[in-house]
């Protein structure tokens, strides 16, 4: 089902109910944009630290914003514990544009295209995206608010306002007391704003917001007398829902975080914590040890199922896969030996869009298949650990015993580690070892040069050591030794395991220095001695 800001806010109290009572809740967002950088110093390398690669990406979130975020809200029916009810939502998503706040983001063209190939309607973000705001951005905006120093921002508010404005006051000057007039197509958080303006603008009305639009109503005396009496309670209030209507899909983040006790499931979901904390929670911390600490406080139960079916893929022989959707039909496939006992999970009756018809990279559709894999790959790992006897009945609490070794590790794409762990010191590395290429008789050689010459072959990463020396890293074995067996014997391109107290160049001058001191301490020694 999709919501846009014209609908957003009659459906929050049934969202929540549909949260708190959940099993757990299926994620994914799509954005403007991935990364600052395909080359240069904000590539993200395989040689990265977690630390590197969390600077280098927290400039991406801060550069692109949130179009649309897919939740699928699975909740086990009563009676029957291997079955379960997905509510699938799409939120388009639009920043707030309301007094001083007034975003900038960019959109990488390569996105756009590929949002477009699977059919993202760009009209419902630009025009009815639901609007959010960060902690920091909400503490403005209510000052701004209660204290009345507020202004319309954009010059295509303004031009609006004004054409509302000049509307209203055509008709007031022509109106009997307790005539009303419609302005049509004006909901949402706009509505808000229409309504705080001709408050102010024209204290001789009463401006109402109904499902058609604003409702503007000529007062009669004894209104307006009630109108400029009325207490100051009440223009709090009224203040308050301006608020809420402006803090947008941020209040329902607010429940995602209270409801704590249920996992957060996504597949591939580092950009999306990202994205989350600084949209809705606060701006992204320099340090990337502060994040991890803010995620996990904010979502205790993480499950990444591309973390947990890459762990597990190999022993189940099932065959290789790239995407979600592929290991989705992996799992509903005859290969899978749990196919016919695993979970039954239907679709709402108000959510049925996605019953018959796929819908790849829409972020509900995906959100829905990360909430299936995990309860199907949680099934196969039940079914593993009681192969040799009868099995418990299954229940969600048995999957989460299943899937406790993967709670809160998070897949990276590409970094030094494959996954970053949110409850404790990230793993070390599993990558294969870094490779030495020492080029001879090819000046001013530079590392893009180094990787076309691989490319064919296989893909590393390149980082220049020295002049002549460049390191290698892939995230294959096979690859390394392939590497290493063509080029044995290379007249210009030499190969070779890199030992870091051999190699390094801080190593070697650390030891060049310390055989010149040596030397010079020995020298004065023997200098120093007195003849015999």
């Amino acid at each position: 089902m999709d919501v846009g800001a014209d609908e957003f806010e009659q459906r929050l109290p049934r969202l929540q109910e549909l949260v708190l009572g959940a099993d757990f809740v299926g994620l994914d967002i799509e954005f403007t944009g991935l990364r600052t950088s395909l080359s240069g110093p904000q590539q993200i390398s395989l040689f990265d630290l977690p630390s590197e690669w969390y600077l280098k990406t927290r400039q991406s979130a801060r550069q692109f914003t949130i179009c649309q975020i897919g939740l699928s809200v699975f909740t086990s029916v009563e009676g029957e514990p291997n079955k379960y009810v997905a509510h699938s939502y799409n939120f388009f998503l639009f920043p707030t544009t309301f007094g001083i706040l007034d975003s900038e983001f960019s959109f990488q063209a390569s996105s756009v295209q590929f949002l477009n190939q699977y059919g993202f309607d760009y009209n419902k973000f630009l025009k009815n995206g639901i609007p959010y705001m960060n902690e920091e951005q909400e503490k403005k905006i209510k000052h701004s608010i209660l204290t009345g120093n507020w202004r319309v921002r954009s010059s295509l508010d303004k031009d609006q306002i004004k054409v509302v404005i000049d509307e209203v006051t055509r008709w007031l000057a022509l109106a009997e007391e307790g005539d009303c007039m419609t302005l049509p197509g004006i909901t949402g958080f706009q509505a808000f704003t229409v309504q705080l303006v001709l408050k102010q603008a024209l204290p001789g009305i009463q401006a109402v917001r109904t499902d058609h639009g604003v409702t503007v109503k000529k007062a009669g005396k004894q209104h307006r007398w009630y109108l400029e009496g009325a207490s100051c309670d009440g223009e709090g209030r009224w203040k308050e829902k301006l608020l809420l209507s402006a803090r947008g899909f941020s209040v329902f983040f607010q429940m995602l975080v209270k409801a704590q006790k249920q996992p957060l499931v996504g597949h591939n979901m580092m950009m999306d914590l990202l994205h989350l904390h600084e949209k809705f929670f606060r701006p992204l911390p320099e340090s990337y040890h502060q994040f991890k600490r803010n995620i996990h406080r904010l979502f205790p139960v993480l499950i990444d199922t591309k973390n947990v079916t890459k762990d597990i893929w190999k022993e189940l022989n099932f065959p290789r896969v790239s995407n979600l959707s592929e290991v989705y039909e992996v799992l509903n496939s005859d290969l899978n030996p749990t196919k016919n006992s695993g979970p039954v999970i239907i679709h709402a009756s108000e959510c049925e869009k996605y019953a018959e018809t796929k819908y790849p990279h829409e972020a509900a559709y995906d959100a829905f298949l990360s909430g299936s894999v995990l309860l199907k790959v949680a099934h196969l790992l039940l079914w593993r650990l009681h192969s040799a006897g009868p099995a418990p009945e299954p229940s969600f609490a048995l999957c989460l015993e299943a899937l406790a070794p993967y709670l809160n590790q998070v897949n990276l794409i590409r970094a030094g580690v494959p996954k970053i762990n949110f409850s404790g010191p990230d793993y070390p590395s599993v990558r294969p070892p870094v490779l030495l290429l020492s080029v001879s008789r090819w000046p001013g050689v530079s590392e893009e040069q180094v990787y076309r010459e691989f490319q064919n072959l296989c893909k590393f990463d390149v980082r220049r050591l020295t002049r002549n020396q460049f390191l290698l890293l892939t995230n294959k074995f096979k690859d390394a030794r392939s590497v290493l067996k063509e080029h044995r014997g290379h007249p210009t391109l030499r190969v070779a395991l890199y030992r870091h107290w051999r190699h390094s160049p801080d190593v070697s001058c650390l030891l060049q220095v310390c055989g010149v001191v040596t030397t010079w301490a020995l020298l004065a020694f023997l200098l120093g001695r007195p003849s015999p």
